[in-house]
């Protein structure tokens, strides 16, 4: 299986490190208009740098990690030479599959939304496609990005949300952890100490969510004592509109997918 990549930036390089720790890297094709990150990313990681984005098309499966904006121009260059053998696979944010199919109408393919925990082989990743991909060209496509964590096939009706919640989600998860360690720090401990205590129960409390498959309400009442200290905590929490600011972030967040699509 051939696999290429159009795009060695944060997000594309980030998942295609992870496919090359998994494949034959041999059979891997990177290129990117910043010629000296793509050399550098093939130097790197083993997989082949060539100086053209018609020249990772005789791939079976071709990533387009290059942002939303960029997208008319690409396929313009491109388009009359995808094969029809060859499975597209797009991370561009709230770009449609129809979009993708008005820029190429020969090509085909699978769109995805990926987040930046594939760096270290934790991402959580969305796909969706149309009936002209088969189950099993579907299912390579999940196992080539089961390498950097986490995939499940949704509904592109979905596919905003998804943006949302995993793709902006570490951020704001990051702002979480930076705040828990300041307050760690306002209490006495020291920044380094505080980072690896904030990061690590963030890092556990999701674990328990995955692994126990209970509902993160049921898990949180088992931390709160009566008349603790937890309690006390999340009745500020609540006071200070913790929740509503953590909705209303992942609305916008889909909003802006929403309106990237049109």
């Amino acid at each position: 299986m051939k696999i290429g990549c159009i795009g060695t930036g944060a997000m594309g390089g980030a998942i295609m490190r992870a496919v090359c720790k998994k494949y034959d890297v041999k059979q891997i094709k990177v290129t990117d208009k910043n010629a000296a990150m793509a050399k550098a990313f093939a130097e790197e990681t083993g997989a082949v740098y060539v100086a053209s984005n018609k020249e990772v098309l005789d791939c079976d499966y071709v990533f387009i990690a290059v942002k939303p904006q960029f997208l008319s121009d690409l396929f313009a260059e491109i388009a009359g030479d995808i094969p029809s053998s060859t499975v597209m696979i797009s991370m561009a944010a709230g770009i449609k599959i129809e979009k993708l199919e008005s820029l190429a109408p020969s090509a085909r393919f699978i769109r995805m939304m990926p987040n930046v925990c594939a760096q270290v082989g934790q991402a959580m990743t969305a796909v969706t496609y149309r009936e002209n991909i088969s189950d099993s060209e579907a299912a390579a496509a999940i196992e080539i990005l089961s390498a950097a964590g986490k995939v499940e096939a949704v509904p592109e009706k979905l596919m905003d949300c998804v943006t949302a919640v995993s793709g902006s989600g570490p951020a704001f998860v990051f702002m979480f952890i930076e705040a828990l360690a300041d307050a760690a720090v306002r209490c006495g401990m020291p920044r380094a100490q505080a980072y690896t205590y904030a990061a690590q129960t963030v890092y556990g409390s999701a674990g328990m969510v995955l692994e126990s498959g209970k509902n993160p309400a049921a898990l949180k009442d088992m931390v709160c004592s009566p008349a603790g200290t937890t309690i006390e905590g999340v009745a500020a929490l609540e006071k200070y509109g913790f929740r509503n600011a953590v909705i209303e972030a992942v609305t916008a967040a889909c909003d802006r997918s929403i309106a990237l699509g049109k």
